[in-house]
């Protein structure tokens, strides 16, 4: 069985054999332990217990009666990848539980390390797979486990602590990404930062559920796995058919955070790029929520266009009786009663400005109180014969059952060929509970795929209408998704203090111009809290910028400040949609007071750089702030372009990249829950 010699930092020197023996002898397999078994079983990529390995078996399965349950497969032949790719196919079989295995490992031009594995079945009697993960061995330098946990409107929380002897895991049964357990975990070196040390770090790209396992064995090696978690019986292979794991993504970094985020997001843009230049949007939800009038929807249109909005989106409400939360779902036409001449004279507004159009859907779910349902209870992905698991009065609709699926398509196709709509925001309000198929069988798998399949055949007739992935806010953000959408919405909460942690960490997995970044009404929706413009506005311009807020009623100083706004973003947009992340530290520990992050050009000419105070802890002098990433020959000015002060205070002329990376940045006393935006142009 094939394993993992070594990964990390590149090994420049190859005819050095004391450098290389010394970076491949970590992960390499030892003689007989006291009291072990005669060889040490390598940590495979995808271990078995038949071959000796005392952990988590990377395959678990079984055939009728109970056999073919520790298979060791033999005969590993390689091929090279196709299409010039560096990596290869490896394929191992078993001829005596009659499986083979094929592991496929690539080596990105983002500097991402893609693995995937697909097992087959060649007997005749059916297969039971209970799971098939990827494992990658860690170094015993990482000491420490980063993992990420969540809730609605409070995604993205990290949690780090040092990598005891045992196993840590996490399990995900939502039927989607997940607030909870986000498929992200980093091993770390005792020392590492934001800028600086060691970080392998692992992504599962898949948006059904998933497992994360760390282990640190007695013996001290340590590994991590990740795959689809599968519910009992989801998976039963039989003659010939296959089973395919999500794609893992690894990624390493020598300067800390940063890297994995440069990483992830050049991996996320070779997806997805060319995209085109990000407009900026207002959304109607929290504007408007179901009070959908006429006349107020026209005016917004127009308000919005007079600060500089490019892309319209008409959120939830348009459609038949959905007057709440509690009913229409499924029932995927215009109101009448709403729009008795549809939609056409609100988009031909929109458009008059210079505006897209762009609306919300959530073709994934259905009411009870539906016409749909109505018709067709049977179409529900839930086992018949126990009451209803509602989750906002909603339950999900089976896209397995061709029917269910030709409906949902024949609607957003007849939306997208009757209207000028160029944008979808596709929601996914309620986790899977209890999701079976016509059979009762476990079913969030065959959903996910169902899922892809769909945006990918709206993708292809309509390849002009881009698509956002939202769920409740961040529930379905991975890299998987992001092949087939151009923006995330990052969280349902726009309240500045909760976003700036949010869209930090998220921004390890994805780059800023796909993270949905609003600036909400001056009291917070989700939380009632109210923030300035200024701290609202700076948070919102590392993303898609856009707007959250009844612009009908916002003073006239504060149109005009977020016109100023908008504008300076799109200037800015070139390097914040394009460029590198340089993530920043403060030369003191600050106890998470503040927060500084920024984005710099391809070719480190420009930079901007956020500088936030979250909270209000230190009574002292605020610490230097540490730039690190810019070209150390080059001489930057440094500029305050929004926020306080703006007159000159931060202006600092002929300041090295090296001077800003090892001596620091001094910044101005600042309130907590307040921030600056600065620019770097270099001479």
């Amino acid at each position: 069985m094939p394993f993992i010699a070594y990964w990390g930092a590149p090994i420049i020197d190859t005819d050095d054999d004391a450098a290389m023996d010394g970076a491949l002898g970590e992960l390499m397999p030892r003689g007989a332990l006291p009291g072990g078994l005669d060889q040490e079983c390598a940590i495979g990529i995808v271990p078995m217990h038949g071959d000796g390995w005392a952990g988590r078996p990377g395959l678990q399965g079984h055939r009728r009666g109970g056999t073919a349950w520790a298979p060791r497969f033999k005969d590993a032949r390689v091929m090279p990848l196709g299409g010039g790719g560096a990596g290869c196919v490896i394929t191992v079989r078993d001829d005596v539980a009659e499986l083979e295995l094929v592991l496929r490992v690539e080596l990105c031009v983002s500097g991402a390390l893609n693995m995937q594995a697909t097992i087959h079945n060649i007997g005749l009697q059916r297969y039971s797979l209970d799971a098939l993960t990827i494992t990658f061995p860690m170094p015993r330098r990482a000491t420490r486990l980063a993992t990420f946990h969540g809730r609605w409107c409070k995604e993205m929380q990290r949690d780090t602590s040092d990598w005891n002897i045992g196993a840590w895991t996490a399990e995900n049964r939502r039927g989607r990404t997940s607030h909870e357990h986000p498929p992200l975990v980093l091993a770390t070196t005792e020392t590492t930062s934001a800028v600086g040390g060691e970080i392998w770090a692992l992504h599962t790209a898949w948006s059904g559920n998933h497992v994360t396992f760390a282990e640190r064995l007695a013996d001290g090696r340590r590994y991590i796995q990740m795959g689809e978690l599968l519910h009992s019986g989801e998976i039963c292979l039989e003659a010939g058919e296959t089973y395919t794991t999500p794609r893992i993504v690894g990624a390493y970094s020598s300067v800390g955070d940063c890297g994995i985020a440069n990483v992830m997001q050049a991996e996320v843009r070779a997806m997805r790029n060319p995209l085109s230049p990000r407009p900026v949007t207002l959304n109607t939800w929290e504007a408007v929520y179901f009070n959908h009038d006429s006349d107020t929807l026209h005016q917004l249109a127009h308000t919005a266009a007079d600060v500089g909005v490019e892309r319209f989106v008409l959120d939830d409400g348009w459609f038949l009786a959905r007057r709440n939360d509690s009913a229409g779902l499924g029932d995927w036409y215009v109101d009448p009663v709403v729009y008795p001449h549809g939609l056409t004279p609100l988009i031909d507004t929109v458009k008059s400005r210079g505006m897209q159009f762009g609306l919300w859907l959530e073709p994934e779910m259905v009411n009870p109180d539906s016409d749909l349902y109505r018709a067709h209870p049977d179409w529900v992905l839930e086992h018949s014969g126990y009451p209803h698991v509602l989750g906002r009065h909603q339950l999900v609709l089976n896209l397995a059952i061709p029917e269910a699926y030709a409906y949902i398509l024949k609607c957003v196709d007849a939306l997208l060929n009757q209207y000028d709509i160029s944008y979808l925001k596709w929601d996914m309000n309620r986790p899977h509970v209890g999701a079976a198929n016509t059979r009762g069988t476990a079913a969030t798998h065959i959903q996910t795929q169902a899922l892809y399949m769909l945006l990918d055949e709206i993708r292809f007739l309509h390849p002009d209408v881009e698509i956002e992935s939202c769920s409740s806010g961040g529930g379905r953000i991975d890299h998987e998704i992001l092949r087939r959408t151009d923006r995330v919405w990052t969280s349902d909460t726009n309240d500045p203090l909760l976003r700036q942690t949010i869209q930090h960490h998220t921004s390890l997995l994805v780059p800023p111009e796909m993270m949905g970044c609003h600036i909400g009404a001056p009291k917070a929706h989700t939380t009632n809290k109210t923030s300035t413009l200024i701290f609202r506005a700076i948070t919102a311009m590392f993303g898609h910028l856009g707007i959250e807020w009844n612009l009908l009623h916002a003073t006239p100083t504060e149109l005009e400040e977020l016109r100023a706004v908008v504008s300076l973003h799109k200037e800015l947009r070139p390097i914040l949609h394009t460029g590198q992340v340089i993530f920043t530290t403060m030369l003191s520990d600050s106890d998470g007071e503040y927060l500084a992050h920024g984005v710099a050009s391809p070719d480190m000419s420009r930079a901007v750089v956020a500088v936030s105070r979250l909270l209000d802890i230190s009574v002292g002098a605020p610490p230097k702030l540490r730039i690190a990433g810019l070209d150390h020959q080059r001489q930057y000015t440094v500029s305050c372009v929004l926020g306080q002060p703006r007159d000159g205070g931060y202006v600092i002329s002929h300041h090295s990249g090296y001077d800003l990376e090892h001596n620091g940045l001094e910044i101005l006393s600042m309130h907590s829950e307040s921030a600056v935006l600065l620019t770097l142009e270099s001479s």
